[in-house]
């Protein structure tokens, strides 16, 4: 077998294989702002974080099937800012609520009665719900045919539930956090099983891997 060449593949089998193989990815549920100040909120997992100097995050927006951008996309493009909600196991099924095909311009937090919580660097609220959000600037965006964005914001602030970071280190407590991670079509994860595997030197894997051969 050879492979799959992309450029054989329709879209859809084109995204069912990708969505399927590079797995599980990070949601982001990103709140934005529209033109009359209601406050959207709209679920991606083509999401992930990009650097930390900068603190930067990439999302991989889509536009709706006419081509007109949907309304996370237009509202950025308009105030340049929004907000990322991770997302945990309590705040999974919003999440799921929040891609409802809603019509344009109808706010999910308020259909959903989600509480939100005033940022500081933007204007955009945050999810109170929410374990982690991310205050964020665009940085740049980039478009891949009329259908695609690769939008790389910059993270101004972070805001966590009480409990979840050890500030003295800045570890997070995975087992108190408990994110969710999409898989493909309906299935998500949990990500509650990890194990650890440390990272070596060069001279400590020599020294392991040369005794493994005495």
């Amino acid at each position: 077998m050879s492979g799959f060449s992309l450029r054989d593949l329709s879209k859809q089998d084109r995204y069912k294989l990708l969505s399927g193989i590079v797995i599980p990815r990070p949601i982001a549920l990103v709140t934005t702002l529209d033109a009359n100040g209601a406050v959207n909120a709209g679920p991606f997992s083509f999401f992930n974080v990009f650097s930390e100097d900068p603190p930067l995050v990439a999302l991989g927006l889509q536009h709706k099937a006419d081509r007109t951008p949907k309304d996370t996309t237009r509202n950025i493009h308009r105030d340049g800012e929004f907000v990322v909600n991770m997302v945990d196991e309590a705040l999974a099924l919003a999440m799921n609520d929040c891609a409802v095909d809603f019509p344009s311009g109808e706010s999910e937090v308020a259909a959903l009665g989600l509480a939100v919580s005033p940022s500081v660097d933007v204007k955009v609220p945050r999810l109170a719900a929410a374990p982690f959000a991310l205050e964020c600037k665009r940085s740049v965006s980039l478009a891949f045919g009329p259908g695609r964005e690769l939008l790389v914001g910059e993270v101004l602030r972070i805001h966590a539930r009480e409990g979840l970071v050890d500030a003295a280190n800045m570890y997070v407590d995975l087992a108190a956090y408990r994110p969710i991670g999409r898989l493909f079509g309906n299935l998500y994860t949990y990500q509650r099983e990890s194990f650890v595997m440390d990272r070596e030197t060069h001279s400590q894997w020599s020294a392991r891997v040369g005794a493994g051969n005495d």
